[in-house]
């Protein structure tokens, strides 16, 4: 039977390259030396099969390598694709994603994050449920945290990709008025359990100033619960929604089918984060594209210099893009 192959050492590295240890651990590190000698000593390791110890790097550096991931529900399969977005650019950066859901849930948002502060990853990305929670502010004292959607209501963050909601709103309550709709149904995730959300505010805000008859519902991101909210409010009459996340335009269109009414001649749908099944609906679900593969290069650009110690604070305002397909009549 073969023997495992032992794991290469450090000292194999430093032997094959003619460093020291310490000058091998920093070119592995990318710290102090040239990027000829990173280079040389990482293709050493490769073809010696060197992997660091996490362990042991741990120890000797006070970091884990692991940064916290909390998804504010990953039952919306756009926070699915953004977390698999992140998962990857981390390992590209010899970090690891530890991720985790909050389920919509306040509650549960406020003990994860404290569960992943407590076993110590190096920094936190997160998408509030609840972004004035006093945890943030808390959290941020001890732990670099980037906050992805909404800023942190008096925490000091690390960094922030914030989205411009009010444009995103604007974008497609204007759109939804210029096709002639004025009793609009708006189907939100937020709960009556969560401080307003700014999304939501600028609905409200915006429908005034449009002249628009607005009725705000929360709707479950996931399938089942969003098509039976749906179905609710088109047997109440509505025919026009706006729903905060596609995954819960799907619903709408679910909703629609059982009850044999068309899109978009019978029933209008505006969706609100483009993922990319909804180009893919027939027709194509109109929605706000928020540049998903930016927001992921943006977050963990800066969550890997703050786990890294930078101090520089980082503000980000994605801007969006009106993704007009065929869904609003």
């Amino acid at each position: 039977m073969p023997q495992p192959r032992k794991r290469a050492t450090i000292r194999e590295v430093a032997k094959a390259t003619g460093l020291s240890p310490a000058a091998v651990s920093y070119a592995l590190r990318g710290l102090q030396v040239s990027e000829e000698t990173i280079e040389r000593v990482r293709q050493a390791a490769a073809e010696l099969g060197y992997e660091a110890d996490p362990i042991a790097r741990a120890l000797a550096s006070g970091r884990t390598g692991m940064i916290g991931l909390l998804c504010g529900s990953l039952e919306d399969l756009w926070q699915q694709a953004l977390a698999v977005g992140i998962g990857r650019a981390l390992k590209d950066n010899d970090r690891y994603a530890l991720i985790l859901d909050a389920a919509g849930d306040p509650a549960r948002e406020n003990t994860l994050a404290r569960q992943l502060r407590d076993q110590r990853v190096d920094a936190l990305i997160v998408q509030p449920v609840d972004p004035a929670a006093p945890l943030w502010a808390e959290l941020c004292e001890g732990l670099p945290v980037v906050s992805i959607g909404d800023a942190l209501a008096g925490a000091r963050a690390a960094g922030e990709v914030v989205f411009d909601n009010r444009a995103g709103v604007t974008l497609a309550l204007e759109h939804l008025r210029r096709r002639g709709h004025r009793r609009l149904a708006v189907l939100t995730s937020t709960r009556a359990s969560t401080p307003d959300r700014p999304a939501d505010v600028h609905v409200l805000a915006e429908a005034k100033r449009l002249d628009l008859d607005i009725e705000m519902v929360t709707a479950s991101q996931s399938l089942g619960p969003a098509t039976r909210v749906a179905g609710e409010m088109l047997d109440a009459g509505h025919r026009a929604f706006f729903c905060f996340a596609d995954s819960i335009a799907y619903g709408v269109y679910a909703a629609s089918a059982e009850r044999k009414l068309g899109i978009p001649f019978e029933v209008s749908v505006m969706g609100y984060d483009d993922h990319p099944m909804s180009g893919l609906l027939t027709p194509g679900l109109t929605t706000v594209d928020w540049d998903i593969d930016g927001i992921v290069r943006a977050a963990v650009r800066i969550v890997v210099a703050a786990a890294d110690g930078n101090t520089r604070r980082r503000r980000i305002v994605q801007a969006p893009q009106l993704r007009e397909r065929g869904s609003v009549g």
